[in-house]
């Protein structure tokens, strides 16, 4: 797995860069325009018995790929209150972006459900033994995987590693992402549209093929798509764009396997307080992240991790496949 980790840094640097040029871009912006305020400035919706963080949030800004041990305030991901109940008992679940995040609120949700789980990512080292670290103290086995998702090569060996050192592979949840704001379509270099392609829809794609050689046909998958691939976004022009292609994937991809028995199903979130974003835009919007939607605030992961036991259980959706699921905090997404 040596070359795999110097792939994930060198593919970490190539991204620090993309966000340098548009960081230098923004600077530009700033000089000759405010701040503007997003929302209708009411207040934020809290939705259940935990309090969540809302906008104002503190400003901030982080470099890429970004790190969750190093959010202020700290993602709510390990959802005190959820009782598992045995729903994924005995399974083997590969998550790819299981770092941070959705991805690794997935990871704890799927060990207190009985699973053992496959962490990949990229090269976010000391968040992807917080994750490991969670689901060991559900009572299941966990492995690390660090590489590049944009690599065939990384996906087949994640699945292989899968397999061996967990036994099999059930569920596989696509989730890794890269995302980087635009003011145009003509800021959008030939490079930042390879890179975002490769990770969101390839990485996808590359994924998906080397678990279906092993996966049993009582197996699913599931990929993260976006309210953007469902709506648009106009200043994440590629990164919309590919969710859009992630939807339609799952939709294709569930319709290609259905008489094998293995579903096929996407979760559409809306803004999620994790590392994406504050490595995406400038510090002072970061404050305002989630305030436009109807509940005035962003998710916690922890909000967004039970649709993807929902769906990777049998005794819950053995009849559902094809679907794009949105989450996204406001009425008629």
């Amino acid at each position: 797995m040596e070359d795999h980790d110097r792939s994930a840094d060198r593919t970490a640097e190539r991204q620090r860069q993309l966000q340098k040029d548009q960081d230098r871009r923004d600077a530009q912006d700033s000089a000759s325009n405010s701040s503007k305020d997003q929302g209708s400035g009411q207040q934020a919706a809290q939705t259940g018995d935990r309090q969540r963080p809302e906008p104002p949030l503190p400003a901030q800004h982080q470099a890429k790929p970004g790190r969750s041990s190093e959010l202020d305030p700290q993602p709510q991901f390990m959802a005190p209150d959820y009782r598992g109940s045995g729903k994924l008992d005995g399974m083997v679940a590969l998550i790819t972006g299981a770092d941070s995040g959705i991805g690794q609120a997935v990871a704890v949700l799927y060990a207190r459900e009985g699973a053992d789980v496959a962490i990949a990512y990229l090269n976010e080292d000391e968040d992807a033994a917080r994750t490991l670290q969670a689901v060991q103290a559900e009572g299941r086995r966990g492995v690390l995987i660090s590489g590049d998702v944009r690599d065939p090569a990384f996906c087949e060996e994640a699945v292989a590693r899968c397999v061996r050192e967990l036994g099999r592979l059930d569920i596989l949840v696509n989730n890794a992402a890269f995302q980087e704001h635009a003011e145009s379509l003509e800021d959008i270099t030939d490079a930042r549209l390879d890179e975002t392609l490769r990770t969101n829809v390839y990485g996808y794609f590359q994924m998906a093929r080397a678990a279906l050689r092993v996966m049993p046909d009582t197996g699913c998958i599931i990929n993260t798509g976006s309210v953007t691939g469902l709506r648009g976004s106009a200043k994440l022009l590629d990164y919309s764009a590919t969710k859009g292609a992630i939807h339609a994937f799952t939709q294709s991809l569930a319709a290609n396997l259905a008489k094998r028995g293995i579903r096929v199903n996407a979760v559409a979130p809306g803004p999620v307080w994790t590392p994406l974003n504050p490595a995406d835009r400038p510090a002072e919007e970061v404050r305002n992240f989630g305030k436009q939607t109807d509940l005035g605030r962003p998710a916690q992961p922890e909000e967004i991790s039970p649709a993807y036991v929902f769906l990777a259980a049998p005794c819950c959706a053995s009849y559902i496949t094809g679907i794009v699921l949105p989450i996204t905090g406001s009425a008629g997404d």
